[in-house]
Parts: C-alpha cells; structure tokens; sequence
C-alpha cells in the first residue's frame, strides 16, 4: 500500500460506477490528499481561487474625524470608522499616503487610486477626463485569467445612481477599465440586481430535476467511496464524510438540492428610486450577496462596486443626517450632515465585508479569508477637493497574503489633516503593487508615468 502521507491526489479526481449501463462520476470536495504540503495550493500547482473587490464611493471623508491616531494593530476606531468595529480584525486603514497624479481638474485626479495612472483630459463637456491606464481590479483580471478561466472575467455592480451632471469621462463614471493604455474599454456597472442576477447567473439556471439519477449515480459510486477511504488519512476521510453528508443525509438533499451550487434567487428589488429615495441599504446587500454567491460558485474571482459615484449628487436619504442636499453639496458645507452621510457609507462598506465573513467558502473557511477588498475614494476632503492623505481601507487577507489583524499604516503624521496642504508621503500606488502581487507575484509595476509604482508596501504585506 502507499503510505499515506505519501498518497496525492488530483483535484480533477472523481468517483466512478456503472448507472443504467453508462459509466458515471461524482465529483470529490477538496481534500488534504489534493493539497500540496502547505495546504495552499493544489498538489499539481493550480492555485486556490483568490479574490479581489474594489469598493469606491465619492466625495471624500473628514479626515480629522476619520484618521486614527494610534499606528499598528491597536488602531482605534474613530468617529468615521465605527462602523467596522464588529469586522475590525480584518480591517486595515491606510493614510497619509500621497497620490501623485499630474494633473488636476478636482475629483478626476483622485481616480489615480484606482489605477496608477494620471487621467488624460478629454476637453468636455464639463470637467472631463479618461483613465490613463486600466484600473487595478482588470490589472488582476488579466492575472487571473492567465492560470484559470473562469465564466465570467470580472462583475461590476453600482448603488446610487446619483452621477455628478459636471463631470463626465470614464474617469467620473466607471472604476472599472480594461486594456492597454491608449487602447481601452470601459467596464460600465449595473445598478439594477435583477440584471446583475441574470448577467451572472442566468446562463447557470439549473436544470429540470434529475434527482432520480443523481441517486442512483451516488448508488452506483459507493464501492468507489469505499476503496478511497482505505487509502485516505483521518482527516480526509472526515472530509469525505461530510462531503456525504453521511450518504443517507446527502440522499435526503439531493432530493431537493439544483445539481449545480446553490445559486440565489433572482432579487425583487431593481433599484429604480430616484437618487433622492434610493434604497440604498438594501441594494448594497443585495450586490454584496451577489458577489459572494459568484465567489463561492467560482463564476468570477474578480468584482467592483461603486457604491457612490464621482462626486456623487445623490441624497443619502437612509443616513442619519436628515439632511435633503446630496453628499457632495454637502460634502463643501463640511459640518455634522457631512460627517453623517460619510458614516452611512461606512456602514455599507462594513456591510459588504460582513456578509463576505458570514458567507462559507467550499473549504469550510470564510470569504474574507480568501478576498483582497480594496477601497478608496475621489479624495481626501470634499470641500477642498484636496487628494493630499486620500484614504485607503483594505480588508480581506487573500488566504494570508494581507497582515491580519489589520493595521493602521501612516506614511507621515499630520497635526491638522483637514487642512488642504496637510503632509503627504510615498505613493498610493505601491498599495496597488502590493496587492497585484497577490495574484502576479513576479509583478514589476503597477500604472505609469508620475504615480507609477514598482516598490509595494510591504507593511501590508504578512
């Protein structure tokens, strides 16, 4: 017999019988077997699926009620990061960093957050510009999809659909770009979860019941089962176990189970307010189930959300601020209905990193244990436009590549960092290069020109 600590697996393996005169196969759960020595990766070298989700919401933040002032894993959570504290551990704020866009038309240029690159200016109407380059979440697409193809390459999905009527451009009205520079695609987001629902799982319907036949498939794979299981570890063999689900069990829920991986209902819900009496709650749930279900089911490994756009003119009318002007009027008023509407928007970003923990991955760990969630915003203060210490929250650890517990990283201290020329150091963009490399180790380079990046911040780095 081979010993067993010697004993390997392909992931590709399956349980074979007869059913009905045809030869048939069942599947296997991921197994110790199947692993290499690390338990990181498939013993044939395939990688375990990591993820990636961009998270952007305009207009910025209160700096001085956002910034923690204690550095490290003991950061304390401050009037505008409050929301996170049931989800702190995964959490990790960067700030004082500097983005070193070129130019600057006001909001446009913090977008370099996104991608590395500084815009280029369209001339109109309006304030307008374009990416310079593609965006981080594409970056990593392409990294992806050069090991594995999977369904669907990339998913973006939107909140409020409160645009800013000024400022026009991919820049202002996507955070997802495709391509080469000066030969790019922009990636539009849906707004509405119905259609979010059908682009990703509507070609993964299941089909008609066939449980009769997956019973007798299960039936006719016993004696395979068997004959695995002498050559299996305790370990293993627990985990063929609740793969099973003790056979009679499994039985029970073929019976009634779709044969491929629970999909989720198509939402009720089509986000059709206007951007005064946006659900806006409900439909970040909605799209962060989505993304999770397309996780879990290995549909796309690569997902965005933008929650507000560019400036965003919509009226957070679920916050606490009571007030009837939308976030960025009052994003250049300042004041308590300002700080409130940056807190609902917290609140949603912890939201989504929330169901992210709750939801189970196939290997009995959570979502965030394999998820890089990546978010940042147009700039730093609203009403000074300024993209001086631009703020950076991370969250997720990537199957262990980001520090966890999270930390508070700070480039350089700032005694007042709401003023418009509050100090600012390094470059957003080795943030980029940091997480690229969890998907492309040999990654030289993130973006190009002015706020390219080839030195990533190893302080995030476990």
């Amino acid at each position: 017999m081979i010993p067993l600590r010697k004993f390997k697996l392909s992931r590709r393996n399956v349980l074979r019988g007869m059913a009905g005169g045809a030869a048939v196969s069942v599947a296997l759960p991921p197994l110790e077997a199947m692993m290499n020595s690390n338990g990181t990766a498939y013993a044939n070298g395939d990688d375990l699926p990591t993820r990636f989700i961009s998270f952007f919401w305009g207009n910025g933040v209160m700096l001085d009620r956002f910034e923690p002032t204690t550095t490290g894993a003991n950061w304390e959570l401050t009037d505008e990061l409050q929301p996170f504290a049931a989800v702190k551990p995964w959490v990790s704020v960067l700030t004082g960093l500097m983005n070193r866009c070129a130019n600057a038309i006001t909001h446009h240029e913090g977008m370099t957050a996104f991608s590395g690159y500084t815009f280029q200016q369209t001339g109109g109407p309006g304030f307008a510009s374009n990416y310079g380059g593609p965006t981080i979440d594409q970056v990593i697409a392409d990294a992806i999809a050069a090991r594995v193809k999977t369904p669907v390459r990339s998913m973006q999905v939107q909140c409020s659909k409160g645009f800013s009527p000024a400022d026009n451009g991919t820049t202002a009205t996507t955070i997802s770009v495709s391509g080469e520079p000066g030969n790019l695609t922009p990636l539009y987001a849906q707004a509405n979860p119905r259609d979010v629902w059908q682009t990703i799982f509507g070609s993964f319907v299941p089909a008609p019941d066939d449980s009769d036949l997956r019973l007798s498939i299960l039936d006719a794979v016993r004696d395979d089962a068997d004959r695995l299981r002498s050559q299996l570890g305790t370990l293993d063999n627990q985990r063929l176990d609740s793969h099973f689900d003790g056979l009679a069990a499994l039985e029970l829920k073929i019976s009634t189970a779709p044969p491929t991986c629970a999909l989720p209902d198509q939402p009720v819900h089509e986000n059709n307010e206007s951007v005064n009496n946006e659900q806006l709650i409900l439909t970040n749930q909605l799209m962060s189930e989505l993304i999770a279900f397309a996780f879990v089911c290995d549909i796309t490994r690569v997902a965005s959300n933008l929650f507000l756009p560019l400036a965003g003119e919509a009226r957070l009318a679920e916050s606490a601020s009571g007030s009837g002007a939308t976030q960025h009027v009052l994003s250049h008023q300042g004041g308590d209905p300002y700080h409130q509407g940056i807190v609902f928007i917290m609140e949603r970003f912890a939201q989504m990193i929330s169901i992210l923990e709750a939801t189970e991955d196939f290997d009995g760990t959570n979502l965030l244990d394999s998820t890089i969630m990546y978010g940042s915003s147009d700039c730093s203060i609203g009403w000074s436009h300024s993209i001086r210490r631009q703020p950076i929250i991370l969250a997720g650890t990537g199957r262990g590549y980001l520090v966890n517990p999270g930390i508070h990283y700070q480039a350089v201290p700032a005694a007042n960092p709401n003023a418009g020329n509050a100090p600012s150091e390094g470059n957003m963009s080795d943030v980029l290069l940091a997480i690229l490399r969890a998907f492309d180790p040999a990654a030289a380079s993130v973006g190009g020109g002015a706020p390219m990046s080839n030195t990533p911040l190893d302080e995030i780095i476990a």
